[in-house]
C-alpha cells in the first residue's frame, strides 16, 4: 500500500501563504526538475519485478509527496497576470499526434496550460517538441496522453502493447502492474508525457468490448483499489501524475456517454461500489493526482440535465466527502454526445469551471474564441477572478512550480 504522504493540503500552505482567496488548493514538489517537463527528480523506487513469482503485496512507493514552499504575497502576484493567461493555465487541447506545429501553436501563441495528445502517431513524441515546450513555459505544461492499456492505449509504437485492465488483474500481481505501469511511465517521461488519463477505477462487470469492459479492473471494488493502487503507484514512480476516472463511475452506467446522455444509479448505490476506490485511494495519493469527472447524469446528485462534469454539487462531493485536495478536470467536452447533444463546447468549459472544475479538457478547440468566452464569463460574473486564482494555484502546484518566482 502507498503511504499518506501528505498529511497537510499543499495547495493550503500556498493559500495561507497569500496564493489564493480561501477556496481550496492543489500539489507540487519542491524538485528544480518537474513533472510539468517530463522530468523527475522523485527518489528511484526499488524496481518490482515482472516474474510471475512475485509477491502480490504492492511495492510502497518511495516517491515523496509533492511539497511547496511560497513567500507571502503570492495572491497578488498571480491576481496581477493578465487574465486570459490565468484563463489559459485551466485549458487543456487536443493536438495532432502526427506533428509539433499544432502544439507549438497552442501553446506558443495562446500559451494553454496544457495539451492532449491522442490517436496513435507517434511523431510529436519523438519530435522532442513536447518536453522543450514544457521547459519553456514558465508555467510548465501538463501533456496528456490516455494511455491504459488494452483498447486505450497511445505509445505501442514506442514500448508495444499492453494488456487491458481486466487481463492485467487476471493474470498479474498487483507488484508486476506496478512495475509495467512505472516502465511505461518513463517511456512517456523520456518524451515529455506529464499526465496519463489512467487508471481507470470504474467498477464494472460489462462484457469486454462495452465502453468500461475491460477497461475496469474488476466487479469488484477492492479488486479495483487494489491494481489501481498498483498503477498509480508506477506511474509515480516514473514522473508521471495519475489520474483517476471517471468520477463518480461510469461502470453500471445505462450507457457510453461519447454516445449520448448516460445514467448512472442513484448516489446512496454509487457508495457502496462505484465510489469504493475513491473513498480508499484518494486518502493515499492526495493531490498528487488528479481526478477526472465523468459525464454522467447521477440521480441523487446532480442537477437536472446537468452531468457530473457540469455539476457542482458533484465537485462539492469530491471536496468535501472525500476530502480531494487535487486538480479536478473534465473529460473531453467537445466531441462527447452527452455534452454536445445539450451545449457547446465553449459553454460546457464555462459550466464546468462555474462548477468548481479546475482544468477543462477539450479534443479540439478554437482556442482563441474559447478563451474570448471564458473572459466574458469572468466579465459578467460568472466566473470570479478568485475561484480562477485558486484553480491557477493547483495547476502550478501540481508541477512543483512557485507563482512567487513566475513573472508573466
Amino acid at each position: 500500500m502507498l503511504r499518506r504522504l501528505l498529511a497537510p493540503a499543499v495547495v493550503g500552505v500556498l493559500l495561507a501563504a497569500g496564493c489564493g482567496s480561501g477556496d481550496d488548493d492543489r500539489t507540487g514538489s519542491t524538485s528544480s526538475t518537474t513533472a510539468a517537463t517530463g522530468e523527475t527528480a522523485t527518489t528511484e523506487a526499488t524496481s518490482a519485478t515482472t516474474d510471475p513469482s512475485a509477491s502480490t503485496t504492492s511495492t510502497t512507493s518511495t516517491t515523496p509527496g509533492p511539497t511547496t514552499t511560497v513567500a507571502g504575497g503570492c495572491a497578488e502576484a498571480v491576481a496581477g497576470w493578465p487574465l486570459r493567461r490565468r484563463l489559459a493555465l485551466l485549458v487543456v487541447v487536443g493536438v495532432d499526434p502526427s506533428g509539433p506545429d499544432e502544439a507549438s501553436a497552442a501553446v506558443e501563441d495562446e500559451h494553454v496550460g496544457g495539451v492532449f495528445v491522442g490517436g496513435n502517431a507517434t511523431d510529436l513524441f519523438t519530435s522532442g517538441a513536447l518536453t522543450d515546450l514544457g521547459r519553456a513555459s514558465p508555467t510548465g505544461l501538463m501533456v496528456a496522453v490516455d494511455e491504459e492499456g488494452g483498447r486505450v492505449q497511445r505509445i505501442e509504437g514506442l514500448d508495444g502493447e499492453v494488456p487491458s485492465a481486466r487481463a492485467m488483474a487476471a493474470a498479474m500481481t498487483p507488484d508486476e502492474v506496478r512495475a509495467l505501469a512505472e516502465r511505461r511511465g518513463r517511456v512517456m517521461a523520456d518524451h515529455g508525457v506529464t499526465v496519463d488519463l489512467a487508471p481507470v477505477v470504474d467498477v464494472s462487470d460489462q462484457p469486454d468490448g462495452t465502453v468500461i469492459g475491460d477497461r475496469s479492473w474488476s466487479a469488484d471494488p477492492e479488486v479495483v483499489v487494489t491494481y489501481a493502487r498498483a498503477y498509480a503507484d508506477g506511474l509515480l514512480a516514473a514522473g508521471v501524475t495519475p489520474v483517476l476516472k471517471h468520477f463518480p463511475g461510469h461502470g453500471a452506467a445505462s450507457g457510453d456517454t461519447h454516445e449520448a446522455a448516460a445514467t448512472t444509479p442513484a448516489l446512496d448505490a454509487l457508495r457502496t461500489r462505484d465510489l469504493v476506490p475513491y473513498e480508499r485511494l484518494l486518502p493515499e495519493l492526495g493531490p498528487r493526482a488528479a481526478v477526472m469527472l465523468g459525464h454522467l447524469d447521477v440521480p441523487g446528485l446532480t442537477e437536472p440535465d446537468t452531468p457530473a462534469s457540469l455539476s457542482p454539487a458533484a465537485v462539492d462531493l469530491l471536496r468535501t466527502e472525500y476530502g480531494f485536495d487535487g486538480v479536478v478536470m473534465t473529460d473531453d467536452l467537445a466531441s462527447m454526445a452527452s455534452i454536445t447533444s445539450r451545449l457547446g463546447p465553449d459553454e460546457a468549459a464555462v459550466r464546468a469551471l462555474a462548477a468548481g472544475v479546475d482544468v477543462v479538457l477539450l479534443a479540439g478547440a478554437d482556442v482563441p474564441v474559447l478563451l474570448d468566452r471564458l473572459e466574458a464569463a469572468v466579465a459578467d460574473g460568472t466566473l470570479t477572478e478568485a475561484a480562477i486564482t485558486t484553480s491557477v494555484a493547483r495547476v502550478l502546484a501540481l508541477r512543483g512550480l512557485d507563482p512567487c518566482a513566475i513573472a508573466l
